[in-house]
């Protein structure tokens, strides 16, 4: 059998295998942010598909960071009824999960100012050519309070019965506004040098430790390059996931930072259709997991169960992570463990992006006009 199906270990959660399911936006909460029975049918049919961890996307830890009506939330503990049943769907078909804390930062700008509030991003830049939206300057007081969210949110989701947390580190959200020197202009202890970046991860990592103790693994996706020039690069960013490691993260994703341009300035590049323009952030994977101790997940475009196991083999990445196959493919990867060898079927065309932010639930909408 092959390597990518033998149990493995982050601290002390033991998966099944090392599929993971990278945090995907799934658009099935109702208006008040919790969780309903669309999630548990998607979920389910996840944990029954085989994969080994599954994320659980952009759960949003603080009001002022939310970004659709359809997001769900771990803000509060009302959210933890739904929570609960959602994890114990998880558990009950041999899977782990974990929830991703976000805070959407800036990006919160479009859905907070339609409900007449303003978005808050580390510092407010000035004609920006890859953002628009109306947004002010976080204080220190507004910072404070937001490390004090993820760290409760971490607390919730103990309780709720993940068995792990994962940081949105990445995709132009707040972490990643805080990382790159694009967006995060501040002065004072919370900018300039790359530690001082990075402080707002420091401090979260912190106070969630404070709140769940010393064994509940704390993962984190981490943008270690934006998608243009003049932002993040990628020297810098393999420091950050070092010193993100040295601190403490139990796991570290490697994705993208700050979305440049159309599709092929953002993580969710379109039209994977060869083998070569598969796994397109394996080599920033590659560099990173030769200097941290901690297991590090390849995220971006893996569509090849041969390429995905060779990235393992060779010793690049510890973890696979997939999310627009498993949006067409819920099943991939118990088909993979029975023996196919086929090719993922999906084809990169991000129409399950563009129905999310239409607001429906994520689904493949081309195997819907495929059947129609």
């Amino acid at each position: 059998m092959s390597m990518l199906f033998e149990p493995v270990k982050i601290r002390n959660l033991v998966l099944r295998n090392r599929f993971v399911r990278s945090a995907t936006g799934d658009g099935c909460a109702d208006r008040a942010a919790h969780i309903t029975d669309r999630h548990l049918k998607m979920f389910a049919e996840l944990a029954d598909g085989g994969v080994g961890l599954i994320i659980m996307g952009i759960t949003y830890v603080h009001p002022s960071g939310r970004i659709s009506w359809t997001q769900s939330s771990i803000a509060d503990d009302d959210c933890l009824p739904g929570l609960k049943r959602l994890t114990s769907t998880v558990h009950e078909r041999g899977a782990k999960i974990a929830v991703q804390l976000f805070h959407g930062g800036r990006e919160s700008a479009k859905f907070l100012n339609g409900i007449g509030k303003i978005a808050k991003g580390p510092s407010v830049v000035e004609d920006d050519p890859y953002f628009s939206g109306a947004y002010s300057a976080l204080t220190e007081e507004d910072i404070r309070e937001l490390v004090a969210a993820f760290g409760d949110a971490a607390a919730r989701a103990k309780e709720a019965g993940f068995d792990a947390v994962q940081l949105h580190g990445a995709h132009a959200y707040l972490l990643s506004q805080f990382l790159s020197p694009f967006s995060n202009q501040r002065t004072n202890g919370w900018g300039g040098s790359l530690e001082k970046r990075l402080r707002f991860h420091r401090e979260v990592y912190q106070d969630i430790r404070r709140k769940v103790g010393p064994d509940f693994p704390v993962l984190i996706k981490l943008g270690v390059q934006d998608g243009f020039p003049g932002g993040l690069e990628l020297a810098e960013g393999i420091k950050a996931a070092r010193l993100l490691a040295d601190w403490g993260y139990d796991a570290l994703e490697i994705s993208q930072g700050l979305r440049g341009r159309n599709f092929e300035g953002a993580e969710f590049k379109a039209k994977i259709d060869t083998l070569e323009k598969e796994a397109y952030f394996a080599d920033w994977a590659r560099e990173i997991k030769k200097q941290v101790a901690v297991p590090v997940m390849a995220v971006g475009g893996f569509r090849t169960f041969s390429l995905a196991e060779g990235v393992v083999q060779k010793g690049q990445a510890d973890f696979i992570s997939l999310c627009r196959p498993l949006i067409r493919q819920p099943n991939l990867v118990k088909r993979w463990e029975q023996g196919s060898r086929d090719r993922a079927t999906c084809i990169s065309c991000n129409e399950c992006l563009a129905a999310l932010r239409r607001g429906e639930q994520t689904h493949c909408v081309y195997s819907e006009r495929k059947m129609a």
